[in-house]
């Protein structure tokens, strides 16, 4: 994901995007992400999947950079009444959860030589 947008976008556009994650981490390719899906969804719904697919691997050059940072601005990202970073934590800690669990099952003496 970290050069999703290096090559999608135009190149004073992505490094801005890598700015504002620099400063916001993880979230803001997220809603990256979901800024370019908003501002080209008109022109997306009239695609089939392949053209949509080439199209937002290749960005227009002329992706106008204000519209593009106005709609990741005004993305939300709540679910379930809670904020990103919260439901990204509960991802991780998930994840470190189920990595535990089979590392343990893992070194259950059966298993050992």
């Amino acid at each position: 994901i970290f050069t999703l947008y290096s090559k999608s976008l135009p190149l004073d556009v992505a490094c801005r995007v890598w700015d504002v994650f620099c400063r916001d981490g993880e979230e803001a390719l997220f809603r990256t992400g979901l800024g370019i899906l908003r501002l080209y969804q008109d022109v997306l719904l009239q695609m089939d999947f392949i053209h949509s697919a080439q199209f937002l691997s290749r960005l227009p050059e002329n992706t106008p950079a204000h519209a593009l940072f106005s709609c990741i601005a005004n993305t939300q990202m709540i679910s379930n009444n809670r904020r990103w970073n919260q439901v990204f934590s509960a991802l991780k800690d998930g994840l470190k959860e189920t990595d535990k669990s089979s590392s343990s099952s893992n070194n259950s003496p059966a298993l050992r030589s």
